[in-house]
């Protein structure tokens, strides 16, 4: 269905072709196709859940998250003010803040991660360190 997709599968084939010539891949997420070859999107929560299929099917041993805020806390340091921020979580304990409303990761990419067991970094975009 067009706004919920799943991922059903990926081929990496062209992707590893690109970067086997020593070229650099972009890689659109949050859509696919379908069966039939219609474009769809995988809705909320799509990029991040792209990002950590296509690093499993890659068999990375980790997947970099850059969001919006500087990492997963106790609670919303917004109305906290003494919320920790968590130097770790299992994936149950992500599951359960995502499906509450955390808004760090979408519960598809973090489901897709465990089941992956495929280490999951929530890093923030605005303390990126630039390139060298």
């Amino acid at each position: 269905m067009h706004g919920s997709a799943r991922i059903s599968s990926i081929d990496t084939s062209i992707i590893q072709s690109r970067l086997d010539e020593g070229k650099i891949a972009v890689v659109a997420g949050f859509q696919g196709v379908t069966e039939d070859g219609a474009i769809t999107t995988l809705g909320r929560g799509g990029s991040d859940t792209s990002a950590v299929a296509l690093a499993s099917a890659f068999h990375a041993e980790e997947c970099e998250i850059y969001t919006d805020v500087t990492g997963v806390f106790t609670t919303d340091p917004r109305y906290v003010s003494d919320a920790r921020k968590l130097k770790e979580i299992s994936y149950d304990e992500m599951l359960e803040l995502a499906y509450l409303g955390a808004g760090v990761l979408h519960p598809r990419a973090v489901e897709y991660a465990k089941n992956s067991k495929l280490k999951l970094v929530v890093r923030s975009r605005f303390q990126m360190k630039k390139a060298r």
